[in-house]
């Protein structure tokens, strides 16, 4: 494995905030936000990825390996935990990086999908995915467990300039021969886009629309299950802290959060073991680790934590799941 710098994922541009798990820099009490059901458990194979996108919340490149790729018997770990202590966990999700980097992604895919989960995994569809060993793996769970098995695509706009103005060029068109790939294996599908184009949603839907038309897909752009817009993370723009009277105030169930409802396993370069997260968003801050099985994260308690609850104490809590309606598990 590559010897990657430490990815930055700085806390806020202001010093102030985000530092005290319990105030924030008003001195107000911070929201935090319990566990109310298990349904989601993430994994991040690995944050090795085939390109370097201008805006990636985890930093993902070909040299970035601070998350290692997790093994099948990381993953059977959890399942295993899951199945023996009748967990309510029906949906399991991989995430990268590129997941299909990761050389036992098609055995890991089969084990989730065997025990009977629910299996989505994000990708970019491009040469990881179009590999011809992968192709064949992926063709064969598509036609053993059709829709259990879903795939999201990141297309990050229904252009190829602005699209490719974040992922390079000539990535536009290797992900649109990706997906039609996935099409024609009548794969459960969906789409992943941004909102950072100074556009609305209606524009937006209305440009991935014509570009799925033009391209044959049976995708429903109007349908937020099949073409997910996100917002935006980036860490460089200072965000409000969030407090317990913002939940009035924004009028937001915070049983509505992600982390209301999934969890997050990683494993970090050179660790002996795989540990849980309350989400997606916080693969690098160790002050987030619950533990390395389900039953530590659900007891979770001191800084960070309130006996299992999470305390909203990094921008991206506001910017992306409170202030921005943002849900990985959309």
């Amino acid at each position: 494995m590559m010897n990657a710098p430490m990815p930055r994922q700085t806390a806020s541009l202001h010093p102030g905030k985000c530092t005290d798990p319990r105030r924030t820099l008003k001195g107000e009490e911070r929201a935090s936000v319990a566990l109310h059901r298990l349904e989601t458990l993430w994994f991040n194979t690995g944050t090795l990825c085939n390109i370097t996108c201008v805006n990636c919340y985890i930093e993902s490149s070909p040299k970035n390996d601070w998350l290692a790729y997790l093994t099948i018997a990381d993953v059977a770990h959890f399942l295993d935990e899951i199945t023996r202590e009748g967990l309510p966990t029906r949906h399991i999700g991989f995430t990268g990086g590129e997941p299909f980097m990761n050389p036992d992604m098609g055995a890991i895919l089969d084990l989730a999908l065997s025990r009977g989960f629910e299996v989505l995994v994000l990708t970019n569809a491009m040469q990881p995915m179009q590999r011809p060993s992968v192709r064949q793996q992926l063709a064969a769970l598509i036609a053993t467990y059709g829709a259990s098995l879903s795939l999201r695509v990141s297309v990050d706009h229904y252009t190829p300039a602005l699209h490719d103005s974040e992922r390079s060029v000539g990535s536009f068109e290797r992900t649109l021969e990706g997906i039609g790939w996935l099409v024609g294996q009548g794969a459960d599908l969906a789409i992943a886009g941004r909102t950072c184009w100074s556009e609305n949603d209606d524009e937006l839907r209305a440009g991935y629309r014509a570009l799925f038309a033009e391209r044959g897909w049976p995708l429903d752009a109007g349908d937020p299950a099949r073409l997910v817009l996100f917002p935006e993370m980036d860490e460089r723009v200072d965000v409000p802290e969030i407090t317990t009277a913002c939940w009035s105030l924004l009028n937001v169930d915070p049983a509505s959060l992600m982390c209301a409802s999934s969890r997050m396993v990683v494993k970090r370069k050179g660790a002996s073991a795989a540990t849980v997260l309350p989400c997606t968003l916080l693969p690098y801050d160790e002050r987030f680790d619950m533990g390395p099985t389900l039953a530590a994260a659900a007891t979770a308690d001191g800084g960070m934590f309130d006996e299992g609850a999470v305390r909203l104490n990094h921008p991206h809590c506001a910017k992306f799941c409170v202030l921005g309606g943002g849900s990985c598990q959309s």
